[in-house]
């Protein structure tokens, strides 16, 4: 069996980050697997990246082609928005790998054509780490569910007619995609269920399959120690937010944090805490917390981002819109609890009063109200980091992952051996009949 994921990068963001664990944990149980990208940001020998001079030149071209329509809605939105019509060189590659299923993940910023994928002559899984594969174009739709019907008149672009962007590209890829087979999987419950209500998708297969994690990597750490290597306070409790951009992206609700830690400032937490954060060097407003923050910046490298998970007492992700982060994996991974709003696959990782708490969507009272009963009790605290761990080790690990594709890889392949053999078979009876009249 010979996968190909195809992802836009292998190890930056996150998307591509849980494209890479799940080429790893195949690879762990000895599946040919190989990643097919269009920049690469490891050293990883099995991450296949163009060569050619004419690949790399167009892929930067498409960009510019792919930013070029959203431009012309001046009332847009500052949010990703992807067309994927710029020209690419995929087909080739995949011939030349030949591989026995197709894996697709995230594969925007013009790394592969809406058109091409109908163009596979292979069976296709797509991994969704966002909604845009059943959108007309945003990654995240802000719950204006218009991708149920057709999309236009998108809120993202600031449109008011039917005939929009976002309603040529979803009609793209109903033209494109109509006759192609392929097989959703979704991280998270929520996601499935949006793509299965969604006009692209619903008469399709849809398996929900949750990204998995290395808890060889992942996992408690001492905090004393972490933090004094860290040169992190020992006599404070540490409240840990991270996000890619984390202070500037609206959807990871960091405005929505600051505004519940200025709650917790008026109690008497206010001496006993201090923010850490990954993803950003600084506030994007400096708003007063009551508390010191520690603004760590972008970090990439495994062993970094463990040691810091380990070293916080809780960590908060209050998006308001997500599928499965990484970041809530990796925190529950190292035994750290998780607070957040009850919203996309939070639920799924995170269990009310068990590993975390879930609060009411966008209550910030609520959500400091959540950081409070997580850390206000020792004993408590101490159970909720047991089970945090023990969840990921049950639901979580890389090599569940794994094995849960490789089902699914061999059921797909099983089916497609099935229809060949019945077309076969009808093929033989037809000749037979015809060298019977002949005859």
């Amino acid at each position: 069996m010979k996968i190909v994921h195809l992802s836009s990068y292998d190890i930056a963001g996150g998307a591509a980050r849980a494209a890479y664990r799940l080429h790893q944990g195949l690879q762990t149980i000895n599946v040919n697997s190989q990643m097919l990208v269009q920049a690469k940001f490891s050293d990883d020998r099995t991450i296949i990246q163009p060569q050619s001079k004419l690949e790399k030149t167009l892929a930067k071209v498409g960009h510019s082609l792919d930013s070029l329509a959203p431009i012309f809605y001046r009332q847009r939105q500052s949010n990703e928005f992807s067309t994927e019509w710029a020209p690419d060189l995929i087909l080739p590659r995949i011939t030349k790998l030949n591989p026995d299923v197709i894996n697709l993940h995230w594969i925007n910023e013009s790394y592969l054509k809406v058109e091409t994928i109908a163009k596979f002559a292979r069976p296709i899984i797509w991994t969704l780490h966002d909604m845009w594969a059943f959108t007309g174009g945003c990654h995240y739709d802000e719950d204006c569910h218009q991708y149920v019907n057709s999309c236009g008149a998108c809120p993202q672009l600031g449109s008011n007619k039917n005939c929009d962007l976002s309603r040529w590209i979803w009609q793209r890829k109903f033209k494109s995609w109509k006759n192609t087979q392929m097989t959703i999987v979704s991280p998270s419950v929520w996601l499935a269920k949006c793509a299965s209500s969604s006009s692209l998708f619903r008469n399709r297969r849809i398996e929900v399959i949750p990204n998995g994690i290395d808890t060889q990597r992942y996992k408690p750490m001492n905090r004393q120690v972490v933090r004094e290597l860290l040169n992190l306070p020992q006599d404070k409790q540490l409240i840990l937010f991270a996000a890619v951009n984390a202070t500037s992206a609206p959807r990871k609700g960091f405005h929505l944090l600051e505004s519940a830690l200025q709650s917790l400032c008026k109690s008497e937490w206010r001496d006993k805490v201090e923010l850490v954060v990954i993803g950003s060097s600084h506030a994007e407003n400096q708003t007063e917390l009551g508390f010191k923050s520690h603004y760590l910046g972008k970090l990439s490298d495994d062993i970094s981002l463990a040691q810091i998970y380990a070293t916080a007492d809780v960590f908060v992700a209050p998006s308001i819109q997500d599928n499965l982060p990484n970041t809530v994996l990796e925190a529950i991974a190292c035994g750290t609890p998780c607070v957040a709003f009850k919203i996309g696959g939070m639920p799924d990782t995170i269990e009310h009063q068990k590993n975390g708490y879930l609060a009411q969507p966008f209550d910030v009272e609520d959500l400091a109200q959540g950081i409070a009963w997580v850390l206000e009790d020792k004993e408590r605290h101490q159970k909720l980091c047991d089970r945090a761990r023990e969840k990921v080790e049950q639901e979580f690990t890389q090599e569940l992952q794994a094995r849960s594709y490789v089902s699914l890889y061999t059921q797909i392949l099983a089916e497609k051996q099935q229809c060949l053999t019945k077309s076969s078979q009808n093929c033989t009876t037809t000749v037979t009949l015809i060298h019977g009249q002949q005859n």
